[in-house]
């Protein structure tokens, strides 16, 4: 079951003794992973860069759809960026509530991928009634060729301190974050027409609120001045 949404990969709830297991770490796998595997270890295809291995991290070659790993051998998994490339989303899913008693999924959101897609994602994932819903791509038209991946992950983090407050005030805008216990609540192609007109039809106002509810005009000023100087002093470190 979903516990909550963490700010990002980085905002994980593990103890310093717990044993901590990464499925598909690729180029960039979490310091806190004990044991990384990836399946692919020859081909950049679905990653940016060769395949990385921190200091006192093991590394398996292994399929995460039949991980080597005896029933809750960890005590946490983290998944960042690889669920949507994965060929059976339920099977790569059960596996993970398999192996550990806690997790961590992190994906592209529905918005993040029509604006930054890739070839390599199979799947566009959103976050429902807190159940992972997951439609497949090829169902629908979807162009991976008009991508402003660069504009948006790269040239406005780089240049516009107004988006680096949009970053920080919406997390969960370009991103699904999420962190389960027990077992991982999915649903993959749905049939109710409720759950897949969030990926084929124009998003009214009650749609889009479901995702970002309006927050009390209070409540938003005090975050979003909090937030700001949090980017700002974070500009000012940098620049030192």
């Amino acid at each position: 079951m979903k516990i909550r949404n963490p700010k990002s990969r980085y905002d994980l709830k593990i103890s310093t003794n717990e044993k901590v297991l990464e499925v598909g770490g690729g180029h960039n796998p979490h310091k806190r992973a004990n044991v990384v595997v990836d399946k692919y270890v020859d081909t950049n295809y679905h990653r940016h860069s060769d395949i990385k291995v921190l200091k006192n991290q093991e590394f398996l070659q292994a399929d995460g759809e039949q991980l080597p790993f005896a029933d809750k051998e960890f005590d946490y998994v983290i998944c960042n960026q690889v669920l949507e490339h994965v060929d059976n989303p339920l099977q790569f899913l059960s596996e993970q509530a398999r192996v550990a008693k806690r997790g961590y999924i992190e994906t592209p959101s529905l918005i993040g991928e029509y604006l930054f897609p890739k070839k390599s994602h199979r799947w566009l994932v959103l976050e429902i009634d807190d159940k992972l819903v997951l439609v497949d791509k090829e169902k629908y038209w979807f162009s991976t060729e008009l991508d402003f991946g660069y504009l948006f992950l790269t040239w406005l983090p780089k240049t516009s301190l107004a988006y680096k407050l949009l970053l920080e005030t919406r997390q969960d805008l370009f991103t699904v974050r999420h962190e389960w216990k027990d077992n991982i609540e999915c649903i993959v192609n749905p049939d109710k027409e409720q759950l897949l007109n969030y990926f084929t039809h124009y998003w009214d106002t009650e749609m889009t609120a479901k995702f970002f509810p309006e927050k009390p005009k209070v409540q938003e000023t005090i975050y979003t001045i909090y937030q700001m100087f949090r980017v700002l002093l974070r500009v000012l470190v940098n620049r030192m």
